[in-house]
């Protein structure tokens, strides 16, 4: 359970009483997600999400988040909203953690998305960049390109204890990644989510009902947040007891693009970067879980997903040759 805090009755009780809400009815941990300590809380006045901030997530950024979330909520864009307490504040401390309270949005996340929410995720990716098109506040990626030389350093002996000889693969990927980094400058870029996995998506039945956990949000090549929606929607498990054994399904992959770009339509030089931006997306998203996978404890709460399966998605884009085979 992504339970890292633990809250007691009287805390929460303290806590609520600094808004309008009345007194919980309802409280409990939520399983989803690694990050974040998060309870289903319903009170005399609806149903809600707590936040306790953990782990990654700075808390002098929070207001960045929060900020985030008010103006895709203002353009109506569907996403969770901050609740303001009485003194008009939404970020507030309990357990000893950064906390927030945000409104429940209804919709569940997709399993094993099909090519429908695929093409339906695609579109609301692109409504989500083009609402944020005039938010003001910015934040640098925090694990882009410039953290993965050093998230990578000395573990390359971790890697081939997962897989022989993967190392190799990771050495490759990175040394693409910087020989073609350089031509992305002049990419569009604006505040993307960077996480935006089926987890972090609710549908009712196909249609894309909202978006939640804006915890890595930043401000970047939009066309990066494509691809970190290509590697998380596109790929179907070939062998379920085998993580490194995945298939790109190039029929989601062509609804994803085709979605979004029934918005927002790219430019032939995203296109054209597009098997880089996957790769580079690939590669935040293994060394992250390498990490995580070496260092957590033996018998923690949270089990660390596992690494190979981004392993297996390096392989795949280092075999790419054009966005085309993405089904652009």
């Amino acid at each position: 359970m992504a339970v890292y805090t633990q809250v007691s009755d009287e805390a929460l009780a303290e806590f609520l009483s600094a808004y309008d809400l009345g007194a919980a009815l309802a409280f409990k941990g939520i399983a989803e997600g690694v990050e974040n300590s998060n309870y289903y809380l319903e009170t005399e006045k609806g149903r809600f999400i707590l936040t306790l901030f953990e782990k990654r997530v700075n808390a002098a950024e929070l207001p960045y988040f929060i900020g985030l979330k008010q103006h895709l909520a203002g353009k109506g864009y569907p996403c969770p909203e901050p609740v303001m307490g009485r003194d008009s504040l939404a970020l507030r401390t309990l357990e000893g953690r950064p906390a927030v309270i945000i409104t429940f949005l209804d919709g569940l996340s997709p399993r094993r998305p099909n090519v429908r929410q695929c093409r339906a995720l695609g579109e609301g990716l692109a409504k989500m960049h083009l609402a944020l098109s005039d938010f003001a506040m910015t934040r640098e990626n925090s694990l882009g390109p410039k953290a993965w030389a050093p998230l990578w350093a000395g573990r390359a002996g971790d890697a081939n204890a997962l897989q022989a000889g993967l190392s190799e693969t990771v050495d490759a990927a990175l040394t693409e990644i910087l020989r073609a980094r350089s031509s992305f400058a002049d990419l569009p870029r604006g505040t993307i989510h960077a996480d935006l996995f089926p987890d972090n998506a609710f549908f009712l039945g196909d249609g894309f009902s909202g978006a939640i956990d804006f915890y890595f949000a930043c401000t970047d090549v939009l066309a990066y947040d494509l691809a970190v929606c290509l590697n998380a929607w596109a790929f179907d498990e070939g062998n379920a007891s085998d993580a490194s054994r995945l298939e790109f399904n190039f029929s989601k992959g062509a609804a994803l693009i085709a979605g979004y770009q029934s918005v927002r339509p790219l430019a032939r030089e995203e296109l054209d970067a597009l098997p880089v931006l996957c790769l580079g997306s690939a590669m935040r998203f293994f060394l992250t879980r390498l990490v995580d996978w070496t260092s957590t404890p033996a018998g923690a709460l949270v089990r660390p997903k596992n690494p190979l399966e981004y392993a297996a998605r390096l392989a795949f884009h280092l075999r790419m040759k054009g966005a085309e085979g993405y089904g652009a």
